[in-house]
């Protein structure tokens, strides 16, 4: 119910006016790593630092032009190539709607593919991210696609609280893939997605137990220490070896607790975004959490 409600809020104009106006001065700094690459490259040099991988988003999605587009797939191409040049562990995470999926799918196709072919090119990899459920098909069909070509080099994120990610994870697991498990930050209706929480964190547990099962790479992104004991127990229990595994978190959340996981032995990997649209990136994030809320409330009214 927060969630919704505060993602509503945030289609609001006048709500984003005062949001870009003070996001980045009252919290939005938190969660984003800086306005441009060789910034967010630095933040990613000190991670690595402490024994923890990263993978870098430069935030934007939804463009509406070729232009806005292009701009997209160069700032990718451009940021594969300064992850080599520099040296940092990480890998890159995409939206397709920022590489123009929202009007012409071809378009982010051949996007899409020239990224992943700089990525394999360069020995790194691409997770495309799952955006909200009307880019679901064509997010796993342009998955589907690049794997096609570059099986090494790309991976895709499966939401805990779509009812279709189970049967979507069974189907595309063959050969095994790398998945990404997240439980989903956009407000969704309850005709495909799961309206209680308690269903979500258990279905989020069902798709990483059955991801594991089935060989993939799993990524197991949660903030959740109670969801992480339950992957532990799980992994233990089971013998899952380390190395098909890994913890993924946000940029400027529980970052502490990931260093632990890391200091543990665990694979680990913070979620990097940088750049100047971080608007829609910072609403998901308030909503995930009340303290996050009223953080800015209490920084806008001291103002």
């Amino acid at each position: 119910m927060f969630r919704d409600v505060v993602l509503g809020l945030g289609n609001n104009p006048v709500v984003e006016n005062v949001i870009k106006r003070y996001g980045m001065q009252m919290g939005a700094s938190r969660f984003v790593a800086g306005h441009t690459l060789p910034e967010a490259i630095e933040e990613v040099r000190a991670i690595n630092r402490q024994g923890i991988k990263a993978t870098l988003d430069h935030l934007g999605e939804s463009v509406t032009t070729e232009r806005a587009a292009a701009e997209a797939r160069d700032s990718y191409l451009a940021m594969l190539e300064a992850i080599q040049q520099s040296g940092i562990d990480s890998n890159v995470s995409l939206k397709l709607t920022m590489l123009g999926l929202s009007f012409d799918a071809d378009l982010a196709e051949r996007h899409l593919l020239e990224i992943v072919e700089k990525a394999a090119h360069t020995n790194n990899f691409v997770r495309i991210d799952m955006e909200n459920s009307p880019y679901t098909a064509q997010t796993l069909t342009l998955f589907e696609k690049a794997y096609a070509e570059f099986p090494g080099a790309v991976g895709v994120v499966l939401q805990a609280y779509l009812y279709r990610s189970m049967d979507d994870l069974r189907r595309l697991s063959s050969p095994p893939r790398n998945f990404r498990i997240v439980k989903g930050a956009y407000m969704e209706p309850v005709s495909v997605a799961f309206p209680s929480k308690a269903d979500v964190d258990e279905n989020y547990l069902r798709l990483v137990e059955t991801s594991l099962e089935l060989g993939n790479y799993t990524a197991v992104a949660t903030h959740d220490e109670q969801m992480i004991g339950r992957v532990l127990k799980y992994v233990h229990e089971h013998g899952v070896a380390r190395d098909r595994f890994e913890f993924q978190m946000l940029y400027g959340v529980r970052f502490s607790l990931l260093q632990s996981l890391a200091q543990q032995g665990y694979r680990t990997r913070v979620y990097v975004p940088y750049g100047e649209d971080w608007y829609g990136y910072y609403v998901r994030r308030i909503a995930e959490r009340p303290q996050n809320l009223l953080f800015f409330l209490k920084t806008l009214v001291e103002r």
